[in-house]
C-alpha cells in the first residue's frame, strides 16, 4: 500500500524543513517534486525473482522500496532530502556504493538514524538508544565511513547538497526483519499491531501521521515471572512501566500534548479520538518487565466526529479537524 499522509503536518513535511548548523534543510520550491506524492501503488508492486529496482533519485524525495537509487546533481542543488520508510516490523539498511562529492567545495551528505523535521526529530533523543551526535553520520568529517549503515527503527534519511553538475551518489536500500520493533513511523492511516517490550529499559513509540480512532484492546503492565503486579492507586507516580497517548501537529513525541495515561494492565477495549495532525502511542519500561500492547487505529472520519462511543476515553484536538 502507498504512503499517503495528508494535513497540517504534510505541508509542515513539505514546506518547513530548516537548515541549522548543517543538519537541517530546507525545502525550495518544491511543486510536482512533493515526496508524498512519489510513492505510489505501483511502486509497491511485487518484483519477479531476481529482478532489482532502479531509478534516480529527485532533490526531494520518499521511499519504502528496496532497490539502487542514484542521484546526479544537473545544477547546483543544495537543501535536497530523501526519507526512507519500511514497514512496522522491519529495519533498513543503506549501502552507499558510490560517492563523488566535494566537500572542500560545500557539497555535504549525511545519514540520519530516524527523520528530523523543522528542529524535531523521530525517534526523539528520550526515545533512542544512541544521543543524538551519533545518529548522523556525515561523509566529509573523519578519515573512514563506514559503507553500509542500519536503522535503528523503520525511518531513516539522507540530506545532501551538491554544487557542481555531474556530482552525486548511488545507494542501495534493503530491508531486515526487526523481532521487537521500538519507534515507528506508520505508513498507513488504518492498521493493527502489537509492540512487545522483553525486559529492556527504553522507550517506544508508534506514530500515525493522521488524526484518528485508536483501540487499545489489551495491555499488560508490570508482569514478573508470570504475575500481575497490584494496580497503583493513584495515577502513574512512581510507576516505572506505563503507556501514554500523545497528540500534536510535529514529529517529536517529547514536544506532544500528553492525552491519556495508562499504568496498570487492561484486558478491553479502551478507545479514542484523536483529531491532531499526529498521534503517538509510547510505552515507558523499566526493563523488570515484559510489556506489550495490542492497538488498532483507523482514520478519524466526520461522521465518527458526531458519533460518541459508550467505554470511550474523551476526545481531544477535534478543533483541528
Amino acid at each position: 500500500m502507498a504512503l499517503r499522509l495528508q494535513g497540517p503536518l504534510l505541508l509542515v513535511f513539505l514546506a518547513a524543513l530548516r537548515v541549522g548548523e548543517s543538519r537541517y534543510f530546507e525545502v525550495r520550491d518544491a511543486g510536482a517534486e512533493e515526496p508524498f506524492l512519489l510513492l505510489k501503488a505501483e511502486l509497491k508492486r511485487e518484483l519477479s525473482e531476481g529482478q532489482f529496482y532502479r531509478r534516480a533519485l529527485r532533490c526531494i524525495d520518499m521511499l519504502s522500496i528496496e532497490g539502487q537509487f542514484s542521484f546526479t546533481a544537473q545544477q547546483p542543488q543544495l537543501h535536497c532530502a530523501t526519507f526512507f520508510i519500511a514497514d512496522p516490523t522491519e529495519l533498513l539498511t543503506i549501502d552507499f556504493d558510490f560517492v563523488n562529492i566535494d566537500c572542500q567545495a560545500g557539497d555535504f551528505l549525511k545519514v540520519f538514524d530516524g527523520w528530523i523535521l523543522k528542529g524535531e526529530k523521530f525517534p526523539s533523543s528520550l526515545d533512542h538508544p544512541l544521543p543524538t551526535s551519533e545518529r548522523y553520520i556525515d561523509f566529509c568529517e573523519g578519515n573512514s565511513i563506514r559503507s553500509t549503515i542500519r536503522s535503528s527503527q523503520n525511518v531513516a534519511m539522507i540530506f545532501f547538497g551538491i554544487h557542481d553538475p555531474g556530482n552525486g551518489f548511488t545507494v542501495t536500500i534493503k530491508k531486515m526483519p526487526n523481532l521487537f520493533p521500538c519507534n515507528v513511523i506508520s505508513q498507513t492511516p488504518a492498521g493493527r499491531f502489537t509492540m512487545v517490550i522483553p525486559h529492556q529499559r527504553r522507550n517506544c513509540s508508534f506514530s500515525i501521521i493522521y488524526p484518528v480512532v485508536i483501540k487499545i484492546s489489551d495491555l499488560m503492565l508490570g508482569h514478573l515471572n508470570g504475575l500481575r503486579l497490584k494496580k497503583p492507586t493513584v495515577g502513574c507516580g512512581g510507576v516505572g512501566d506505563f503507556l501514554e497517548l500523545l497528540g500534536g501537529n510535529g514529529l517529536d513525541p517529547s514536544k506532544m500534548f500528553p492525552l491519556a495515561d495508562l499504568c496498570h494492565s487492561l484486558h478491553g477495549p479502551a478507545q479514542m479520538k484523536i483529531g491532531c495532525d499526529n498521534t503517538v502511542l509510547r510505552m515507558v519500561s523499566s526493563g523488570k518487565h515484559i510489556n506489550r500492547v495490542t492497538f488498532e487505529y483507523h482514520q478519524l472520519e466526520q461522521h465518527e466526529l458526531e458519533n460518541r462511543k459508550e467505554n470511550s476515553l474523551e476526545e481531544f484536538c477535534l478543533s483541528n479537524i
